[in-house]
């Protein structure tokens, strides 16, 4: 006899939202996760009085107001708005790109002369994007191409903007207005203490099991629930049946500062090819500290190999046909439920996770 309705595999934002709505319909759950913490890449480590995003700086923000709704529930948002800087060999542009932005270009003051400029810049291609080089140039021309999309892409990604594909940046928001909101999404903020405080609410009252891996001892686990909700990578699940799916990793380094104030904001892109991380972060700012002391962390974008922590999936073709033959795989598993970022697949937002989690439940636990 199975122990508990639902083993679900991973604490982050997918199987947090599903253990809680599971538990409050009556269901025994249990959690078990990887990692010795819980709460995957939101995870946020208190060091002096300020939560660090472990895993790279995370902003909460969404336009479904059923979401934000729900997440207020466990937590209380801040206000905070991302308003990033772009640091190009010293120069310093405002993101995304907008009338700042081109006011720092070109000096332009006005949106039709910042449109004129544009539009000369652009019209250097003539004919169908073929790589991301191109259709960047095509939606913002060459001077914003080459001083704020080339070096960081090429350094994100591994490879030159030539050999990218063109459907990696369909669109690049820009603005005719003196607006730096990242966004536009009509909510977002930080939670108030961190994540942490987010993830343990949804998980109060349930049963988690830390530095357990689930791949490691298949049987022993499924045994135990009467069905699998697994966010765990979805090629390990089938042993990597059909070869390995590709992802870009990350590396963080996190430095201590004894100032107030690093950097002035909390997240400057770096976006020229010398320097070799993409960006800093100063996890004070997401919750306008004012602790004596500071800590940033640099992030380096890294080949990733099979067991380090995957984060953002190649959704090339060869990769997207690799997955489907793994989809197919997985809809012929009985009883197990693949979810979220590592078990599908795919970019997720935050809010799309909880949205994603949340419908799930609508099918599954009427």
């Amino acid at each position: 006899m199975a122990q508990y309705d639902y083993l679900i595999v991973g604490s982050g934002l997918y199987g947090a939202v599903f253990a809680h709505e599971a538990k409050e319909k009556g269901k025994k759950c249990l959690v078990i996760e990887k990692r010795n913490h819980i709460g995957g890449n939101i995870y946020c480590k208190n060091m002096d009085g300020i939560n660090v995003h472990y895993y790279g700086g995370h902003i909460f923000h969404t336009s479904i107001k059923k979401i934000w709704d729900y997440v207020n529930q466990f937590v209380e948002f801040n206000n905070y708005v991302n308003s990033p800087i772009a640091n190009y060999k010293g120069e310093l542009y405002n993101l995304p790109f907008n009338m700042n932005t081109f006011h720092q270009m070109w000096g332009v003051v006005t949106p039709k002369e910042a449109e004129i400029k544009i539009a000369e810049q652009r019209a250097v291609i003539k004919h169908e994007p073929q790589n991301l080089e191109e259709q960047a140039i095509s939606l913002v021309g060459t001077d914003i191409y080459e001083k704020l999309i080339k070096g960081y892409t090429e350094k994100q990604w591994g490879r030159t903007c030539k050999e990218l594909p063109a459907f990696i940046i369909k669109r690049l928001p820009v603005r005719y207005t003196y607006d730096n909101n990242y966004f536009n999404d009509r909510y977002q903020g930080v939670p108030v203490g961190g994540y942490n405080v987010l993830i343990e609410n949804l998980l109060k009252g349930v049963e988690v099991r830390l530095e357990c891996d689930f791949n490691k001892d298949k049987a022993k686990w499924k045994a135990l629930a009467d069905k699998v909700v697994y966010t765990g990578a979805i090629d390990e699940y089938f042993d990597y049946k059909f070869g390995e799916l590709e992802y870009r990793g990350l590396h963080f380094e996190i430095e201590k500062y004894d100032e107030a104030n690093y950097q002035g904001v909390a997240a400057v892109n770096y976006t020229d090819a010398e320097t070799p991380y993409t960006r800093i972060i100063e996890h004070k700012h997401f919750e306008f500290g004012t602790q004596p002391v500071t800590y940033i962390t640099k992030e380096y974008p890294a080949d990733w190999y099979k067991g380090e922590e995957a984060y953002y999936p190649v959704n090339d073709a060869k990769n997207e046909a690799l997955y489907q033959q793994y989809a197919e795989l997985a809809d012929k598993e009985p009883n197990t439920i693949f979810g979220g970022r590592l078990g599908e697949y795919k970019y997720y937002d935050m809010d799309k996770v909880i949205d994603s989690a949340l419908q799930l439940v609508e099918k599954k636990l009427k």
